[in-house]
């Protein structure tokens, strides 16, 4: 029981070491990720899309908050695209046949791909999900969300607008 007892204030130390390290991601480049299609195909990295502001989303197929966020995302991807937004779905589930079954029942208005080896997720310290990022045009990482709640959309619209509108 004792050893218990000096173990639990490192728990609470936890959440704070995880968001410490994904706060070091801000004003940062993003890292480079190999990702692929749901096929398995390789794709061009988020580096390729250098001159975009590109919206980040890491999801899986069994996070209900997921399944909330994309009419977001899709709304975002229709409002902003011309403008130069590109939102990138990077799917983290184990097996290909769950994304796609979630996609067919939660269809996507933006680009999918997949991260099967976990390492871009590990890259961007993603634990929990959804989680978001926002990369200006110069491949920086500007904003840091975690889970998706309705009542944020505006303030998250505002940021992507701020990105946009900044010319260096």
């Amino acid at each position: 029981m004792k050893k218990i007892s000096c173990l639990l204030p490192l728990l609470f130390l936890l959440p704070l070491t995880a968001s410490v390290m994904a706060a070091q991601l801000i004003d940062r480049p993003a890292p480079v990720c190999n990702l692929t299609a749901l096929d398995g195909v390789p794709v061009d990295s988020l580096q390729a899309l250098k001159g975009e502001v590109i919206y980040v989303d890491f999801w899986a197929s069994w996070c209900p908050p997921c399944i909330q966020s994309f009419p977001f995302l899709t709304g975002l991807q229709q409002e902003y695209g011309e403008r130069g937004l590109r939102v990138v779905g990077v799917n983290l589930d184990e097996k290909v046949a769950d994304a796609e079954k979630f996609l067919s029942d939660y269809p996507a208005g933006f680009s999918i791909v997949a991260d099967r080896s976990k390492q871009c997720a590990k890259d961007f310290d993603v634990i929990a999900m959804p989680s978001s990022y926002l990369i200006d045009r110069e491949g920086m990482v500007r904003y840091i969300h975690r889970g998706f709640r309705p009542g944020e959309t505006k303030a998250l619209r505002q940021i992507v607008e701020q990105l946009l509108d900044y010319r260096p």
